[in-house]
């Protein structure tokens, strides 16, 4: 008997190194699957946001241009031209109302045929409920629309896992300067 379990303790410690290889990698993969609600994501809420974008060229500008195309100043579209913007988020038109955070990224005039920006921002807040919360846009928005409707694609904070959409509209231009006033509503499922 001892000589049968002699030879069974090189089989056993094989398999139990085989199994546990099996474990190891097992354990290294890089996804799984997890409940919804692990995450807060038992029920979602509808919030409606409304503020002003201030997008200003003048003196103290928030949007500068980085880049352009070589025919980008002979296109009556602009087309080629960067822009990265730091613009002000108030709750009233007026620049110097109550700010509430900033719309940080870049667009880029991306239509050779109609004044059509490729606009890649994030709604950043800084007061209130949503300090610290992030809400990230990603879409097409045709200048001379009366409402321009971009995708929500994702958010921070508050606004992790967050989607729908945000409606903005001209509340006022300065042919002049090329200074706008931009009223936002925004709806955003999210936890």
């Amino acid at each position: 008997m001892a000589k049968t379990i002699s030879k069974l303790v090189p089989f056993l410690l094989l398999v139990t190194l085989y199994l546990s290889t099996l474990g190891f990698i097992r354990s290294q993969t890089f996804s799984k699957i997890l409940s919804p609600s692990s995450l807060g994501l038992n029920q979602e809420k509808l919030t409606h946001l409304h503020f002003y974008f201030h997008d200003m060229y003048g003196r103290n500008p928030t949007a500068v241009k980085v880049a352009e195309a070589a025919q980008t100043n002979t296109s009556k579209t602009y087309f080629g031209s960067v822009f990265v913007m730091d613009d002000p988020l108030t709750l009233l038109p007026d620049v110097n109302s109550k700010r509430i955070g900033y719309a940080q990224g870049m667009t880029v005039s991306a239509s050779q045929n109609e004044l059509g920006l490729l606009m890649i921002f994030h709604f950043v807040f800084t007061e209130g409920e949503y300090n610290g919360s992030t809400i990230s846009i990603l879409g097409r928005n045709l200048v001379f629309s009366d409402i321009r409707e971009m995708p929500v694609v994702g958010g921070s904070g508050v606004f992790r896992f967050a989607r729908g959409y945000a409606e903005g509209k001209t509340h006022s231009l300065d042919a002049k300067t090329g200074n706008a006033v931009l009223e936002y509503n925004v709806f955003v499922l999210h936890p």
